[in-house]
């Protein structure tokens, strides 16, 4: 089954997965959900991911965070610029979520990054998902 928007379905999967309060989900591999399981990584989000081997195709395997009374760390996950319509962003109008406690994942020339990052570093590019 063809996926046209294969970052929202990754979103779609992790949200799902926390409502459903399991250990991980999978993903279908590529560079850029890589590049955000990264950044999510990072950001204290999940635990971990890794790459599974399975074939016909490589998969993510994202493992979820919670607190210690089984509460998920990540609380809400929106995805900004669809393919129906991209937002794209100059450096000094890089969004902020939630007043910093959230995340923006932006896509820049200079690859996939946190829109912390990006401010830091004068870039602008596509605001990719919104992560609390």
């Amino acid at each position: 089954m063809s996926v046209t928007d294969p970052i929202a379905d990754m979103l779609t999967r992790i949200r799902n997965a926390i409502l459903a309060r399991h250990e991980y989900t999978l993903v279908p591999a590529s560079r850029i959900k890589i590049a955000i399981a990264r950044i999510l990584k990072e950001e204290g989000f999940v635990k971990d991911f890794e790459i599974t081997k399975d074939s016909p195709q490589k998969m993510l395997k994202v493992y979820l965070s919670y607190t210690g009374k089984k509460e998920p760390v990540l609380t809400g996950l929106r995805r900004v610029s669809k393919p129906g319509l991209r937002v794209y962003a100059k450096s000094s109008e890089m969004p902020r979520v939630l007043g910093g406690l959230g995340v923006a994942i932006v896509s820049t020339p200079r690859g996939i990054m946190t829109a912390q990052q990006a401010r830091r570093l004068n870039v602008g590019g596509e605001v990719l998902c919104y992560i609390w």
